[in-house]
């Protein structure tokens, strides 16, 4: 028995020290985590429970029978953070460079089962060479079995990936139908087709980290929703992340503990507006004066900076935030901001997520870039996202809200449950100079007679009341009062039950 013990241990030690020490050593000195070691930190202290620790690849070509590491390049299992369970795997650079094998997919995809099977999320940290060529369409195969995986779960539980080394070729995909993914500054990569192929096929020169490294897919791709300096605040941040949000689609977010009060009132707000009308000012400084503890966890920070997508909480509940930024383009919605947006709030709807829309929005940009970039196709998935959602809405208009882009941004129109205007909101087609040159086109060229009409129109219309005499605004509220306001309406919309008409599955215009 003592030998059979020993022999369990040897073997055990053996697959916890991965590619060995030598390789260990490599990836520290990049700067980066061993893969045991990033679940550590992800994880609650003692609560991983592994699987599949001995499993190894069934390849006999290319001498590979020789080479039959235990765990195969993975590793998974379960664990809690703050409690709550969750499902990990962490690729393991060290072990014939993280690369999947037909074994090495099945160990991923039986976590994935059983995070769908008992309703826990996923979070996948990624640092792989790709499909491990030797096994070739058995890899290959395996990487199709993990994307069915991927679009099983999703909408069933949050799913997070963490790209934490390379992850170049059919990789990509898997990462790229989670929720949410996270990058590490000058360790990650992500791209279709690598640095060598680009340069033979279309002869441009990139490097790996311009072609698809963090500040590539946070700022001018979209792909990922933020990047870190290290793998160690990356951990941090997901696990913050992962507080906001509910395990499985049949489950609430978490309430946590709060100690703010709900009835505290923010004089500085009713000065938060200026008085010129085409001065900007900072939506982030209303979203922290409104949130518990003035705590927002932003996603998509460095992408279409002209509306922001992030989650707070109110009385200790998840809430996300969809917000116009006048400090960047006047706000204004344009292809990126409306997908950005989109994407937020579908997810929300999926877990049930109550949402709060900051309205201070000029209209859609102007351009032929725009339109030829399909922005009225992608205005539409923000418009359509919206409407089809059916989790608790509230919506604040601050200042603007003109044209097609006031419907767009959670409208009474579009089955908004609760609609706040402060007073110096404008719900207009347009602003008042160009409605009035417009429709006074024959004063267009007497100064003085413009700005008589341009002064009749702000009278009628740069105000809130016309829509609140219609219902469309349900209560003009004072700025000071805003956190009590909101956290009252989403108080009274807890017990909110909807339901779209039965259909298999809509078609959101891509």
């Amino acid at each position: 028995m003592t030998d059979i013990l020993q022999e369990l241990e040897r073997r055990r030690e053996a697959a916890r020290m991965g590619g060995g020490q030598k390789r260990i050593d490599s990836q520290h000195a990049k700067g980066k985590l061993t893969a045991r070691e990033r679940i550590e930190l992800l994880l609650d202290e003692g609560s991983f429970e592994e699987f599949d620790t001995f499993m190894t690849h069934r390849s006999t070509d290319f001498g590979m029978e020789k080479t039959r590491p235990a765990g195969d390049g993975v590793v998974t299992g379960w664990g809690t953070i703050n409690g709550r369970q969750v499902y990990v795997y962490s690729q393991d650079f060290t072990v014939l460079g993280g690369s999947v094998s037909a074994s090495h997919a099945a160990k991923i995809i039986k976590i994935m089962e059983m995070a769908m099977q008992n309703g826990a999320p996923i979070i996948g940290m990624n640092d792989s060479g790709g499909a491990r060529i030797q096994e070739g369409v058995d890899a290959l195969g395996g990487y199709g079995e993990i994307f069915q995986r991927n679009i099983m779960a999703s909408g069933v539980v949050p799913q997070i990936s963490l790209i934490m080394g390379p992850c170049a070729g059919g990789a990509v995909y898997s990462p790229a139908m989670t929720d949410f993914i996270f990058m590490v500054k000058d360790s990650s990569y992500m791209f279709v087709t690598g640095p060598d192929v680009v340069k033979t096929v279309t002869n441009e020169v990139v490097t790996a980290e311009e072609l698809g490294g963090a500040t590539t897919h946070t700022r001018k791709s979209s792909v990922a929703d933020a990047a870190f300096e290290n793998d160690v605040e990356a951990i941090a941040e997901t696990r913050r992340l992962f507080d906001y949000l509910p395990l499985n689609n049949r489950a609430k977010p978490p309430v946590r503990p709060f100690f703010d009060e709900v009835g505290r009132v923010e004089a500085s707000l009713d000065t938060l507006i200026p008085d010129n009308p085409n001065q900007p000012y900072d939506m982030k400084e209303l979203i922290l004066k409104i949130a518990d503890e003035g705590d927002f966890y932003e996603l998509q920070e460095e992408f279409a900076r002209n509306i922001l997508t992030g989650f707070i909480r109110l009385e200790g509940q998840t809430v996300g935030v969809v917000a116009n930024q006048p400090m960047v383009l006047a706000g204004v919605l344009d292809i990126d901001s409306s997908r950005k947006a989109a994407r937020f709030v579908r997810f929300c709807d999926c877990f049930d997520i109550p949402i709060l829309t900051l309205v201070d929005v000029p209209g859609f940009m102007p351009g032929t870039s725009q339109e030829y970039g399909g922005v009225i196709k992608h205005g539409a998935k923000l418009l359509f996202a919206y409407g089809e959602a059916t989790v608790p809405k509230v919506t604040l208009i601050t200042r603007k809200a003109y044209g097609g882009a006031y419907d767009v941004m959670a409208s009474k129109h579009l089955k908004a449950d609760v609609n706040y205007a402060w007073p110096t909101a404008e719900i207009a087609v347009m602003g008042a100079k160009g409605a009035s040159e417009i429709i006074h086109r024959a004063d267009r060229d007497d100064p003085e007679k413009l700005a008589a009409h341009t002064k009749d129109y702000e009278d009628r219309f740069a105000n809130p009341f016309v829509a609140a005499e219609r219902g469309f605004i349900d209560e003009v509220i004072l700025p000071r009062s805003t956190r009590v306001r909101l956290c009252r309406a989403f108080a009274g919309l807890r017990g909110k039950q909807a339901q779209m008409p039965w259909k298999k599955h809509d078609n959101i215009p891509l």
